[in-house]
């Protein structure tokens, strides 16, 4: 995987996707409003090649303990989806703007949470990752092509609210990458067409 073809990828049109695509009879209260939001989805060039860098939510935090997400939240005032990555992203891991190359934005997605999520593309050098306190308890990075393999993925299940839930799972060593982390990632995988599957 290179960044070439990550920036390939990017071309192949495809529609926004959701975490109801794997549950469409998961009951969602009426008049809910979706807020923006954005992650930054950012491949790191090593020597070994393209790794995807990734958080652990801390555990103490009210929402999503523990968690393994893309650094990212909710759009401020004004700001655009590729802002909001960025901001995002230097406040939680430290990244360094400045050396961000921003390949382009994946088509969105709206989480069982109440998010329209906009993911960002992006490549970038290595750096010295700084997790901020009190949010971000750990920040590691996987082989791109991990979690670029559509046949790395499987369907799982849980209940949620009183509802069985179906989810994507893309788990590494002791990371347990799922949810809309993993469904985001399931899309691409699909359009880079890793391992021969189609798009998902």
């Amino acid at each position: 995987m290179t960044p070439d073809l990550l920036a390939a990828a990017l071309e192949i049109s495809g529609a926004a996707s959701s975490d109801f695509d794997l549950n469409p009879d998961v009951v969602l209260p009426r008049g809910r409003i979706l807020r923006d939001a954005a992650v930054l989805v950012p491949f790191v060039e090593t020597d070994s090649g393209l790794r995807l860098l990734l958080t652990k939510r801390s555990s103490r935090l009210r929402h999503h303990p523990g968690q393994i997400a893309f650094p990212g939240g909710k759009l401020e005032e004004g700001e655009t989806a590729e802002q909001a990555a960025l901001r995002e992203a230097r406040e939680e891991v430290g990244l360094p703007e400045h050396r961000t190359r921003i390949l382009g934005q994946l088509p969105s997605h709206e989480t069982v949470t109440g998010f329209t999520v906009t993911p960002v593309l992006a490549v970038l050098p290595p750096f010295d990752a700084v997790p901020e306190a009190g949010e971000v308890e750990e920040v590691f990075t996987v082989p791109a092509d991990h979690v670029l393999s559509p046949s790395h993925f499987a369907i799982e299940r849980r209940r949620w609210r009183g509802q069985w839930r179906s989810y994507y799972a893309v788990p590494y060593g002791p990371y347990y990458i799922w949810g809309a982390t993993a469904r985001i990632l399931r899309g691409l995988a699909g359009r880079t067409g890793q391992d021969g599957a189609g798009n998902g």
